[in-house]
């Protein structure tokens, strides 16, 4: 658990009295015509910590980090960024805020090389002329302080790479604007044990950097090997919000199934 989680988590998951998270969300509701996909979500993302969001499908988590994206809006409640209200219509409008979102797919294109794919749709021009030696740099900057070490080059085809190193250039290209918050669905998804370690190992660097992250993932060891703390959605409805050193597994699929768990208290199921 990192120093941040210590000092403004508290046992119930929450922040502590006092503290302003990154993000906030506050009874947060979305219905596509009769379905309810979210139900009064209220949930803290802190600074320098990891949130898993674990639920089974349909649960509510893709619809909750796409509100947060600014993919869906929402029909009730209200976002908070760093304690101001905002009102999120797009992605661009997200990513100005510092919100980056490395879906499943990744959304990497093959045939273009790390640094055309990390600075695809924002390259970098002088005079009309692309900034070259300026994008490889700010792309070898960023691979480098991730501790990301395995790619050959930064001018190798993204198609050549490994699942593991596709994530990892993924994961790079969402940080390298400055972000504050990365928001991972499925990171390890497909990945061997090895390559898993990597990313798991890569996500927590970005907590320990400081930058709020949201994972989701299905695997329960992944989740209990990299979060700090852990959200359980069921039914569009957030159940409960614990630090991980807190619960089991055996906990979480209680929640996931039924709402509650006996082995946790029932003032701590919220």
């Amino acid at each position: 658990m990192t120093t941040t989680e210590q000092h403004t988590i508290g046992a119930s998951g929450a922040l502590s009295p006092g503290s302003t998270p990154l993000l906030r969300l506050e009874h947060l509701g979305k219905s596509f015509g009769p379905v309810v996909a979210l139900d009064d979500v209220t949930l803290d993302i802190p600074a320098g910590a990891v949130t898993a969001l674990a639920g089974d499908n349909g649960a509510g988590k893709s619809v909750l980090i796409k509100c947060i994206a600014g993919i869906h809006r929402p029909d009730r409640g209200r976002i908070l960024w760093q304690g101001r209200k905002v009102e999120l219509h797009n992605p661009r409008e997200a990513a100005a805020l510092g919100i980056e979102t490395v879906y499943q797919d990744l959304a990497l294109c093959d045939n273009l090389d790390i640094v055309q794919n990390m600075f695809l749709g924002r390259e970098r021009l002088r005079h009309g002329l692309l900034e070259e030696e300026d994008m490889e740099a700010a792309a070898t900057d960023t691979l480098r302080g991730l501790a990301v070490t395995t790619v050959r080059s930064i001018r190798q085809p993204v198609a050549s790479l490994s699942g593991g190193q596709r994530q990892s250039v993924a994961i790079a290209k969402s940080v390298l604007w400055n972000s504050k918050l990365v928001i991972m669905d499925e990171p390890t998804a497909a990945l061997g044990v090895a390559q898993t370690t990597v990313v798991l190992d890569l996500i927590r660097r970005l907590a320990d950097r400081g930058l709020a992250v949201i994972v989701i993932s299905h695997n329960m060891n992944d989740v209990f090997e990299v979060a700090d703390r852990i959200a359980v959605l069921r039914l569009g409805r957030l159940v409960g919000v614990r630090p991980v050193g807190e619960l089991d597994q055996r906990a979480v699929v209680d929640l996931m199934t039924s709402g509650s768990s006996e082995r946790l208290a029932p003032a701590d199921q919220r």
